[in-house]
């Protein structure tokens, strides 16, 4: 899989394919995958780690609907779980966890991995963007060899207090990670599930949302007017 991180992504010269844009949690999985990364490792003997979050706990239950308030919990509980670790051991944990989601049962939404290799079969330029991790993302999909997409994702980096975020791919960065990567518009299409990629969708001339929630709906109808398809994908 090819990743686009500052660098201009492979192909973006005179590049006449269309360009495609998915989310991947909700869209290609049916889980926020780094979310149960998180879960996973604050389990059993990983449990002391809570009392690192502590702080925080009061606030979750307020801060936890909202997009922003989403950011700084993934923000937190990736120094959570990667304190006293290094980058390069997160990597390697995360990616054997991604493998081993990978190989679970129904994990995957069978329309949108069809509708994401229909695109690449066609010709399409299709491009990942995720607020996951890189490692993750290549884990899951290496596993099951599907291949062809290109990835712009988060980025992470080591640090004294374990690993943390330099670039968190959600909201309207994902629009503005497209075009650092050298992907020129129009996006001829965007795949989402959530208010998080309501920029990524006005961004495109056609914008997908996948299996929303009435409260999702609710918010992304107006600003996306007429171009907007609601697909219920299983």
């Amino acid at each position: 899989m090819d990743q686009g991180n500052d660098a201009a992504m492979p192909g973006t010269a005179a590049d006449a394919r269309r360009v495609i844009l998915f989310d991947f949690d909700g869209v290609i999985v049916r889980h926020q995958t780094l979310e149960l990364f998180f879960r996973e490792r604050l389990k059993g003997l990983g449990r002391w780690r809570l009392l690192l979050a502590l702080p925080w706990l009061p606030v979750v239950p307020f801060i936890i609907r909202s997009n922003a308030g989403t950011r700084i919990l993934g923000r937190v509980f990736l120094r959570v779980v990667t304190f006293g670790r290094t980058e390069k051991n997160f990597q390697r944990v995360v990616a054997a966890f991604g493998r081993a989601y990978a190989r679970r049962p129904g994990v995957f939404v069978r329309d949108g991995v069809a509708a994401m290799r229909r695109h690449i079969e066609a010709g399409d330029r299709v491009i990942i963007v995720t607020g996951n991790v890189p490692a993750l993302v290549e884990a899951i999909l290496d596993e099951v060899n599907l291949r062809g997409p290109e990835l712009i994702a988060s980025q992470v980096r080591g640090g004294p207090f374990g690993v943390h975020f330099t670039r968190q791919n959600v909201d309207g960065m994902k629009v503005k990670a497209v075009e650092r990567a050298g992907v020129a518009r129009p996006f001829a299409m965007a795949y989402g599930d959530s208010t998080s990629d309501l920029a990524m969708l006005k961004a495109a001339d056609a914008a997908k949302l996948v299996n929303p929630s009435a409260r999702t709906l609710k918010k992304m109808r107006k600003p996306l007017g007429g171009k907007l398809e609601i697909l219920g994908w299983y």
